[in-house]
């Protein structure tokens, strides 16, 4: 792997010996990548299902060193992984037409803009977002992923009017129609106007699977009523003319990087899955397809993925664990979860994959056992990390891990360094850790009820269990 020189002015106030950043694959020279949850939210924050919320920690890190940055202040939750470097082969599948200047690509697994590889973040509250922004580029942000969806029934429409909520939907019995006003998509323009403004690009998801923040099971319950399976929105015309309304409005834009079809997409979600949800039929993989193929048909330049889990279907090996004595088939490997991560990347309108890692979250107590027969959480994760590597490898498109996330401060301590190592030597494009909190915050005098069990408490945002606030000093020093 080659080293390449950082962009002018990236490394700029950091000592010389800092300077040489290598041994990443793709992210780009100092361009970093945060995840966080939706876009501003004037006076809340969009945190999807029960893990929605994030914010910055910057680092920049290379050859072995961790370099300090500057952590953001937004008002609620930021989140930063600072990446940098590259690799340069030609490879992945080219837009129809040379994309307008300004517009990201790919080339082989980097992502490219103007030719220069580069990766992604995301923001939170309206009145901050100047001042965000200017965070951002101070700290040589470029990209961040944030939700451009909020759907809510007609009945919370007093709630959502009351409390501030963004939202961009309303449901009732006739289908959706849009807000298209001061707290709808209005706020969404802004935040995609003011990204430009300051040099930063936005990945947006359209949807999400589970039913937080009006996921796709929203579509679900308007369509079909209380008898519908999960899988049912994925053929919903109503979900689709969605797309196209987001994507119409911005597919001009500079300031997308990246359309992401579902966060999390699984062939079941808060509901069950239908009868066709079985191994085998690929459900999400021709459902990306399908998906992938009429966003590109609206939008020829755009990067697209899926924003998935990963999920494999290794069709000819027994992969599984130890319950109870008892062998169990792995859902993360047996193509009962719809997707199959090695098929999705080779689809012609998926530009790059992701994948997530949550492994006390899927398999509670079967890890760590004593005399367990079972993958450490540890080992499982970097065995998890190697294989969609080597997938990624294989297709020879980008990969990044787009969240991830262990129980238990000392669990963080201990597992996070050696997660970020396997990313970095593999050649990961991005790595997402799931979740920075933050501290001190303002809004509504530090307490505030958002939705669903996002609330601010003594001015710290959302802990699920995942989150890292800066007064837990080991877990924060992994990443700063």
């Amino acid at each position: 792997m080659r080293t390449l020189t950082p962009p002018p002015g990236c490394l700029s106030g950091l000592p010389e010996n800092w300077a040489p950043l290598v041994d990443l694959a793709i992210a780009t020279s100092g361009y970093n990548i945060v995840h966080a949850s939706t876009p501003l939210q004037a006076r809340g924050v969009d945190t999807s299902f029960s893990r929605r919320v994030s914010g910055i920690n910057d680092t920049i890190i290379g050859s072995g060193v961790e370099v300090p940055a500057v952590i953001m202040k937004h008002a609620l939750l930021a989140w930063l992984f600072c990446i940098a470097a590259a690799i340069g082969t030609l490879g992945a599948r080219v837009p129809v037409s040379r994309p307008p200047r300004g517009f990201a690509t790919t080339k082989g697994r980097s992502f490219v803009v103007d030719g220069k590889p580069f990766w992604l973040p995301l923001l939170t509250n309206q009145r901050d977002i100047e001042a965000t922004f200017r965070e951002m580029r101070g700290a040589g942000i470029k990209v961040l992923r944030t939700w451009g969806f909020n759907a809510i029934n007609t009945t919370e429409l007093p709630f959502a009017h009351e409390s501030g909520l963004t939202y961009y939907q309303v449901w009732d019995k006739d289908g959706w129609r849009l807000n298209d006003g001061p707290q709808g998509l209005k706020r969404l323009d802004n935040v995609i106007q003011t990204a430009g403004k300051y040099g930063i690009k936005i990945i947006l998801a359209f949807t999400n699977n589970w039913i937080g923040y009006g996921g796709s099971e929203l579509y679900v319950n308007w369509i079909a009523g209380a008898s519908a399976t999960h899988d049912t929105q994925r053929s919903s015309v109503l979900a689709e003319k969605y797309v196209k309304t987001i994507v119409n409005r911005y597919k001009h834009s500079p300031n997308i990087f990246a359309w992401e079809l579902m966060n999390e997409a699984r062939c079941r979600g808060d509901l069950q899955g239908g009868p066709n949800c079985v191994a085998g039929t690929d459900l999400i993989s021709h459902w990306y397809k399908e998906q992938a193929d009429f966003v590109r048909e609206l939008d020829p330049h755009h990067l697209i993925t899926t924003g998935g889990e990963g999920h494999f279907y290794k069709r000819d090996e027994d992969i599984g664990y130890w319950l109870n004595g008892q062998w169990i088939s792995d859902y993360n490997y047996n193509g009962q979860a719809g997707e199959d991560f090695d098929l999705d990347l080779t689809l012609d309108n998926i530009d790059f994959g992701t994948y997530h890692i949550y492994p006390q979250f899927w398999y509670g107590s079967t890890l760590d056992k004593p005399d367990s027969e079972n993958f450490t959480i540890e080992d499982w994760g970097l065995n998890w990390i190697q294989q969609h590597a080597d997938s990624a490898k294989q297709a020879n498109k980008p990969v990044i891990l787009e969240e991830f996330g262990v129980f238990g401060l000392q669990n963080k301590t201990e597992i996070y360094p050696k997660w970020v190592k396997r990313a970095l030597d593999t050649g990961h494009s991005g790595i997402l850790p799931w979740q920075f909190g933050m501290l001190g915050l303002k809004e509504a005098g530090g307490q505030r009820y958002f939705k669903y069990e996002d609330r601010l408490i003594d001015g710290a945002s959302p802990n699920d269990g995942f989150t890292i606030y800066k007064n837990q000093t080991a877990v924060w020093s992994v990443f700063t």
